[in-house]
C-alpha cells in the first residue's frame, strides 16, 4: 500500500513538507508507478550478453534429465564399453540440443505472456536480453541440425525419434499443453523417449518391463509435480499454468497413485522373472532391489502427498534419505544386471 499524499496546508505559499522516512512494512510511492490492484510488474531490464541469455533460455538445469539416455544400456548391462560411452555421449548432446530448441521456441512464443508473470518476466527473452527473432532462429537452427547430425552419425532410428520428440514438444508448446490429460501424456512421453533413445542408438532390444516401469515411473513424477503445483496454487488464478485450474487435486492424486502402483508392479514382475545365471554365493540382487525400489517410491510419495514434489531432480537431490535409498537401489540394480 502506498503512502497517502500529504494534506494541503492552510498557507498559500507553504513550503513542501520534508520527505518522511519509510515506516516498517510500508512502501513509499514512486511517481509513475502503476499501483492499481490489477497491475503487473513490467519487464525486467535486460542484463548480460546475448550468448549468456541464449544459454539461460536453453535451461542448463534441465539438462540433467537427458542423462536418462543411459537407462536402456545400463538396464541391459552394456554401458561400460568404449563404443557405448562414445555413442551415448553423442546422443546425450543431440537430445540436449533438441530440448534447448524447444525451450527457445517456447520462450519466444510466450514472451508477451511471460512479461506479465512475476517470475517468468526475468527470463532472457521476456526481459529483452534475447530478441524474439533471435530465439526463434536459434531454436529453429538446433531443431534442424540435431536430427541431421543424428542421421549422419548414429542409427536412423535415433534421428527418427529426435524428429518425433521435436514435433511432439513443439505441438505441446503451441496447443497440447492446454489439453487435459494430453499434456500429462506428452511430458511423460518425453521422459520415456529419453530412456529409449540410448537403446536405439546401440541396437539394444527393449524389455517390456523396462518400458512399463520407465513409462509409469515418469507419469508418477510428472503427475506428482502437477498435483503439487495445484496444491500450492490454492485458487490463485494466474499464479501458475492455466490448465491446472481445469484439473482437480483429487484427479491428479489418483493419477500419481495409479502410476506409482503400476511402476512398482512392473518392476516386481521383472525382478521375479526367471532368467540369469544362478550363483550359490551371490545374493538374489534382483529380488532384493525391489525393497529399495519400493522404498524410493514411498519416500517420493511423501513429497507428492504434501504437495512439495517439484522437479524430480530437485526432489531427489534435496532429500538426503531419498538420495541414499536411490544409491542403494542403483548398487543393487547394477549387481542384478551384472548377474543377469
Amino acid at each position: 500500500m502506498t503512502e497517502a499524499a500529504p494534506l494541503a496546508g492552510t498557507h498559500r505559499h507553504a513550503e513542501p513538507p520534508a520527505p518522511q522516512p519509510a515506516l516498517p512494512g510500508r512502501r513509499t510511492h514512486h511517481p509513475g508507478a502503476d499501483t492499481g490492484p490489477g497491475a503487473h510488474p513490467g519487464p525486467a531490464a535486460p542484463a548480460g550478453s546475448l550468448p549468456a541469455g541464449l544459454l539461460r533460455t536453453a535451461r542448463p538445469k534441465q539438462w540433467v534429465k537427458n542423462v536418462l539416455v543411459v537407462a536402456a544400456p545400463a538396464a541391459a548391462g552394456q554401458l561400460f564399453t568404449v563404443h557405448a560411452l562414445t555413442e551415448l555421449a553423442l546422443v546425450l548432446a543431440l537430445f540436449t540440443a533438441c530440448s534447448a530448441a524447444v525451450y527457445l521456441v517456447n520462450d519466444a512464443r510466450d514472451a508477451a505472456a511471460d512479461r506479465a508473470h512475476p517470475t517468468k518476466r526475468h527470463r532472457p527473452v521476456a526481459a529483452g536480453q534475447v530478441p524474439v527473432p533471435v530465439a526463434y532462429a536459434a531454436g529453429g537452427a538446433l531443431a534442424v541440425l540435431a536430427p541431421a547430425v543424428a542421421a549422419w552419425l548414429t542409427a536412423p532410428a535415433v534421428a527418427g525419434l529426435l524428429i518425433a520428440y521435436l514435433g511432439m514438444q513443439l505441438a505441446y508448446c503451441v496447443s497440447l499443453k492446454h489439453v487435459l490429460v494430453v499434456d500429462l501424456v506428452v511430458v511423460t512421453t518425453g521422459f520415456l523417449m529419453r530412456a529409449v533413445v540410448g537403446g536405439l542408438a546401440l541396437g539394444i532390444p527393449l524389455s517390456r518391463w523396462f518400458l512399463i516401469t520407465t513409462g509409469f515411473g515418469a507419469l508418477f513424477m510428472v503427475s506428482a509435480k502437477r498435483y503439487s503445483e495445484a496444491v500450492q496454487m490454492a485458487g490463485a488464478a494466474g499464479a501458475t499454468r492455466a490448465l491446472l485450474t481445469e484439473y482437480t487435486t483429487g484427479y491428479l492424486r489418483f493419477v500419481w497413485q495409479l502410476a506409482a502402483g503400476v511402476a512398482v508392479l512392473g518392476y516386481c514382475l521383472w525382478a521375479l522373472e526367471e532368467g540369469g545365471v544362478p550363483h550359490a554365493s551371490v545374493l538374489p540382487w534382483r529380488q532384493l532391489s525391489v525393497v529399495a525400489f519400493v522404498l524410493a517410491v514411498l519416500r517420493y510419495a511423501v513429497f507428492a502427498d504434501r504437495g512439495t514434489a517439484g522437479d524430480p531432480e530437485e526432489v531427489v537431490l534435496g532429500d538426503r534419505a531419498l538420495a541414499v535409498i536411490g544409491l542403494v537401489w542403483l548398487t543393487m540394480y547394477g549387481l542384478a544386471v551384472a548377474d543377469w
